[in-house]
């Protein structure tokens, strides 16, 4: 990924709460010849350096999977920057955005209690506290049968890169001011944005 030195995240804590905080993720890989991406959640062990997911077994991505180098990339809130929300209408639009791209090596999970284990993470990170839904009540018999239908894998991480572009490129003045227009809206990245944007300004980031 192309990263200017001032947009680069240094802080790998902060790169590990990005992938928490937005882990519906693209994996990207070649297959059979072309480039080719799935869309799906990823649970991060921060310990170990590892990500953890499954394919839909007739996804054949898995097929060629553990032979390449994979790309994965998660997506935080990104904004629209008008020039006209500046002082001076001599600049240009520009998009304000918190990406991280992770390198790896993928190995198809065979062994039961860890492809159970990591659905039971998965459940346990998006299902709320009070949910009726808790997959150690399941019959274990049907949850065996419903893995069939999947590959579970997991991604040992080589290299991790993150960039917060938050017009750190522009003078505090003119941060200011977009933080300002941001604060209008009622949609959420725009506010997040913002929000990324003081907490960089007060040396948070």
């Amino acid at each position: 990924m192309y990263i200017p030195n001032y947009f680069k995240i240094e802080d790998l804590d902060f790169i590990h709460e990005i992938i928490e905080k937005n882990s519906f993720a693209t994996l990207f890989t070649q297959h059979n010849g072309r480039p080719y991406a799935t869309h799906l959640p990823l649970i991060l062990n921060k310990e170990h350096g590892v990500l953890y997911g499954h394919f839909a077994r007739p996804n054949d991505q898995w097929k060629d999977i553990e032979k390449q180098e994979v790309l994965v990339t998660f997506h935080g809130p990104h904004s629209y920057i008008s020039p006209s929300w500046y002082e001076t209408n001599r600049a240009v639009p520009t998009w304000n955005y918190l990406a991280v791209h992770v390198y790896g090596q993928v190995e198809i999970l065979h062994n039961e209690q860890e492809v159970y284990d990591s659905l039971q993470n998965m459940v346990n990170k998006y299902e709320a506290p009070e949910s009726s839904y808790q997959i150690n009540e399941i019959d274990k018999s049907f949850i065996e049968g419903m893995s069939k239908g999947i590959v579970a894998f997991k991604i040992t991480i080589t290299e991790i890169e993150g960039k917060a572009k938050l017009s750190q490129n522009h003078s505090v003045e003119r941060q200011e001011l977009v933080i300002k227009q941001l604060d209008l809206s009622k949609e959420n990245d725009h506010l997040q944005i913002a929000k990324l944007m003081k907490e960089n300004l007060k040396g948070k980031l």
